[in-house]
């Protein structure tokens, strides 16, 4: 009878498992081929951006032939220092002995 029991226990634990188990697995698989899709949607934009790109640099390249080079901005000239803070500082020299 102990037998019979167990094997009863067996029997519906398994038909409640399976069910289950399918249900899960088939989410999952879901879930799983959804994120590669999504994968490999973003690799075909990132392709085509590419290739996008490469043609927009051929086109500018025949077009426009290469880009001038940016002429290098002058430097101005400093402005003239503080007479002030030159002041300043040759007190606090005196001040703490420095030369």
């Amino acid at each position: 009878m102990r037998l019979l029991w167990k094997l009863v226990k067996v029997a519906v634990a398994l038909a409640l498992v399976i069910p289950v188990s399918i249900i899960v697995l088939a989410t999952v698989l879901g879930v799983l081929g959804g994120l590669i899709g999504l994968a490999f949607l973003g690799l075909k934009l990132a392709v085509a951006g590419l290739l996008a790109w490469g043609v927009f640099r051929l086109v500018a390249h025949l077009m426009g032939g290469p880009a001038p080079c940016p002429k290098p901005r002058q430097v101005k000239a400093l402005p003239p220092a503080d007479p002030y803070y030159d002041a300043a500082m040759r007190e606090l020299d005196r001040e703490l002995g420095v030369r």
